[in-house]
């Protein structure tokens, strides 16, 4: 197991703006759950990282349904340039949707917040292509159900491509040139389906530190960032790709979640930002942020 140790990694806590946050305890539980890597970062200061079974800090890692914690803030930097609107309708830019009664009602913030009608699928290796997800068929009413799954991600990326064809641009383009190159974040790779496009819901890689800046960005733009962190009716603890606090941990805080145990955890009362990787079913969010932010 490599460890690295910013400051004073010896003591059994550091303290945050709002109190201690148990740095060792949330080492222990990760180095007990299949541990790749471990940032814990207070504003810029990082405070510990450590990794384990061949990883390190320059090594990439896949963050599977944790990369649908871009495209909720892709969509409100795009609607803060005038490209689109989060309660559009899917309709209004795709034509095969008007004509069937649930689907002209489904909007942009629907497709986010996997409350569209879409029944569970299309993650993993299973992600269908721009058209194919276009011509998947609701289950549900729009706006009366959540449902965890990758269908409705596809479908925001199709109508998004369509926007942004007369600039040239696929969404993943406009990420990168709008959200990320500006912050000096790089994602190392991104998967590809079979028609040569990238998924939206999952298929990005990206380095630890790299993940801890995109955090901070959010962290810093998280006014203007407020639907990401809204709940739906269908489910008040998700809002548009990011999951909203858990028991015990500091209000506010809001995380993306990959299988396996990936996350990304953004406390906005300390300024804590943290980058879980690894390889375990039994990791659970809960149990991680007890650890780390238990009353001490």
């Amino acid at each position: 197991m490599q460890a690295l140790s910013l400051g004073a990694l010896e003591r059994s806590f550091m303290q945050t703006t709002s109190g201690a946050i148990g740095t060792e305890a949330a080492l222990a539980y990760a180095r007990n759950h299949g541990l790749h890597a471990l940032a814990i970062a207070r504003g810029d200061d990082l405070l510990l990282e450590e990794y384990g079974d061949g990883f390190s800090r320059q090594t990439p890692h896949p963050l599977y349904s944790g990369t649908k914690s871009f495209w909720g803030v892709a969509a409100l930097y795009a609607q803060r340039d005038g490209l689109l609107a989060l309660d559009e309708p899917v309709a209004e830019t795709i034509e095969l949707w008007r004509d069937d009664p649930w689907k002209r009602r489904v909007t942009l913030r629907m497709l986010l917040s996997l409350t569209a009608g879409f029944g569970f699928g299309g993650l993993g290796a299973a992600v269908p292509t721009y058209e194919r997800a276009l011509n998947v068929p609701l289950r549900d009413e729009p706006g009366s159900r959540f449902t965890y799954g990758g269908i409705g991600l596809q479908v925001f990326g199709a109508v998004f491509a369509r926007k942004l064809a007369p600039r040239k641009q696929t969404p993943h383009d406009y990420l990168r040139a709008r959200i990320l190159e500006p912050a000096g974040v790089r994602v190392a790779d991104w998967r590809r389906l079979s028609d040569g496009t990238r998924p939206l819901p999952t298929g990005a890689f990206s380095t630890p530190q790299d993940w801890l800046k995109y955090a901070r960005v959010v962290l810093r733009e998280r006014a203007s960032l407020g639907p990401c962190f809204e709940g739906s009716q269908a489910n008040a603890r998700y809002g548009l790709g990011w999951w909203l606090g858990v028991p015990g941990a500091p209000e506010g805080l809001v995380y993306a979640s990959g299988s396996g145990g990936q996350a990304l955890y953004i406390a906005p009362s300390s300024k804590v930002t943290v980058v879980h990787f690894g390889k375990s079913s039994s990791y659970r969010h809960e149990a991680f942020l007890k650890r780390l932010f238990a009353p001490r």
